[in-house]
């Protein structure tokens, strides 16, 4: 008889004969799902929990032995699906999900499963990522063939795939967890699993502590002050921190505990909040008039274009809207969000001495995911090989939010996205503002998972009008040309799109507020349904000025200054 006790992925038990006969009658059958309704969701049609999730029949059935059902084990619920989910959530495998029982035998090489991660929306909740998807012994982890990855299903389970795991059924040594499966081989798996960060406004460093599954305090780090300071961790969902204040005592555990976190996911927490500068109003107009005269002129260097208006509106592909959407939903809210670092040193772009301007960093490596995709969509547009330079956000308006014209930096900014990841409340559209290569005024109306294309260190661009009510979150990437930083300053190279400069006669046929609607027409239907119902084209800085001012809350007043200084 064998006695100890072993670490499984999934369980652990005793091996003793009668202890394993008893834990294996206890494990429960997984519910099952025939609809997608039948998933559980908040009331916010948003997944509730994780859930992993595997066909119904024979693969299930081959799992108890190494699997604990239990539902909200280490944060997953475990399900199998049947009838319309099962062809929703894995039918777009196509050869792969048409299979009988009868020729199952081994869950590794015969069988199906998915991680769906909590807090995806209820519309896209069968479209996960592709590395969520375990495929007979295989993951593909960026769905193009290109980066398959040989698995069985517990490594599938520990790696980032299903970004599950607790202290409980690992032991740690020298960075790696360690575990036995069922049948007694060691395996390991590296330390790589979920991204969480934190980013301290609290008026000292702050000391992390990692609490182990034997309850002892580990140091990980000190996080400095400020943004710029942000740290990102690899871990595990589950994994305890406590963070203390780094004064006044030498030894941190004397001070005072600021905050205990258990990780439930990706994500980021703040400590305090960043504090926005005082701005006196009555600089506010000079600023804005001065900001746009050096905006007008960065706009007229830029030689080189990509697309007939220098802009073009998308969708994002189910899968990405699911990871983006949830990623935002677990972190819309405090200790998450915390308020965007704004002050002199970066201008009067965003009005955030009026109103809030929140942010919610986002991880490397899902960044990294996310960026990959989403320039290779980009370059459809352009039709030139980019490189990605930054990606940036999620920056989150709040209501009276403004965002004045601008354009972009131009070595590392030549084609970027506005990806519209969430609106809350919001009971009026507000619209992006792009002007064209004739400067003509298009007002792109946005719905969640829409993204704008759009040529950014050439076409002015911005919000002029504030937010009329709720919260408004966006993300912002953008790319250059492959190995060109210079590429402002070429002509265009043969092939690229014609700009549409002349449309003949335009004729406002809508209602004023018909945004996106093709409210004017005109000869050339080439023009699209964004042109402004305004029919605003600026010809000079001081017409951009006008435009701002006109467009502003109603009730403000600001004397109007003859300042022709320059930035």
């Amino acid at each position: 008889m064998l006695t100890g006790t072993l670490i499984a992925i999934i369980y652990s038990i005793a091996l003793t004969s009668t202890t394993r006969v008893a834990r294996v009658a206890a494990v429960e059958i997984p519910p099952s799902a025939s609809n997608l309704s039948d998933l559980p969701f908040d009331e916010n049609d948003h997944l509730s929990t994780h859930v992993l999730a595997v066909p119904a029949g024979k693969c299930g059935s081959l799992l108890k032995p190494k699997v604990d059902f239990r539902d909200g084990s280490h944060g997953h619920k475990w399900m199998t699906l049947g009838g319309e989910a099962f062809e929703s959530v894995f039918g777009h495998l196509g050869a792969y999900a048409d299979f009988s029982d009868e020729k199952v035998t081994d869950f590794n090489k015969d069988c199906l499963a998915v991680c769906l991660e909590k807090g995806t929306l209820r519309e896209v909740v069968a479209r996960p990522l592709p590395h969520r998807y375990f495929v007979k012994g295989k993951v593909d982890q960026d769905g193009d063939g290109e980066r398959v990855e040989e698995r069985n299903v517990q490594q599938f389970f520990l790696s980032d795939s299903c970004a599950k795991v607790s202290d409980d059924t690992l032991q740690l040594t020298a960075g790696y967890y360690t575990y036995v499966d069922t049948n007694t081989m060691l395996r390991t798996s590296p330390l790589c699993q979920v991204e969480y960060g934190f980013v301290n406004y609290h008026d000292n460093p702050i000391v992390m502590y990692w609490i182990n599954h034997r309850g002892i305090k580990v140091f990980n780090q000190k996080i400095g002050v400020g943004e710029r300071k942000t740290t990102f961790i690899d871990t595990f969902i589950s994994h305890k921190f406590e963070f203390y204040d780094s004064q006044p005592n030498e030894d941190p555990l004397q001070n005072e505990l600021l905050m205990s976190w258990t990780i439930p996911n990706h994500g980021i927490i703040g400590f305090k909040n960043y504090e926005f500068p005082k701005v006196p109003v009555e600089s506010v107009e000079r600023q804005v008039h001065q900001t746009l005269k050096s905006e007008w002129r960065r706009h007229e260097v830029v030689k080189r274009t990509f697309s007939p208006l220098a802009f073009d509106k998308g969708r994002l592909p189910d899968d990405l809207y699911a990871s983006l959407g949830a990623y935002w939903y677990n972190n819309r809210d405090v200790p998450h969000v915390v308020h965007e670092e704004w002050g002199r040193h970066k201008g009067v772009f965003v009005n955030y001495w009026e109103t809030d301007v929140n942010f919610i960093q986002i991880p490397w490596h899902l960044k990294k995911r996310w960026q990959r995709r989403l320039r290779e969509m980009v370059e459809a547009w352009t039709g030139v090989e980019l490189e990605t330079t930054d990606m940036y956000g999620m920056r989150e308006y709040t209501k009276g939010a403004r965002l004045l014209s601008h354009v972009d930096r131009e070595s590392t900014h030549a084609a970027s996205l506005i990806v519209n990841i969430a609106q809350q409340n919001v009971s009026k559209p507000w619209t992006i503002e792009v002007h064209d290569h004739a400067d003509r005024l298009h007002e792109v109306v946005m719905e969640p998972g829409d993204i704008v294309y759009y040529e950014s260190a050439k076409a002015l661009h911005g919000r002029n009008t504030p937010l009329q009510s709720g919260t408004y979150v966006n993300l912002f990437t953008h790319y250059r040309p492959l190995n060109d930083p210079d590429w402002y300053l070429r002509d265009n190279p043969e092939g690229t799109p014609e700009p549409l400069l002349d449309v003949g006669e335009c004729n406002l046929v809508g209602k004023p507020d018909d945004y996106s609607k093709g409210a004017v027409q005109c000869e050339n239907s080439a023009i699209g349904p964004h042109l402004s119902p305004s029919m605003f084209t600026a010809t000079s800085a001081d017409d951009m000025f006008q435009w701002w001012k006109s467009v502003g809350p109603a009730d403000e007043t600001v004397e109007e200054e003859n300042d022709n200084d320059e930035l």
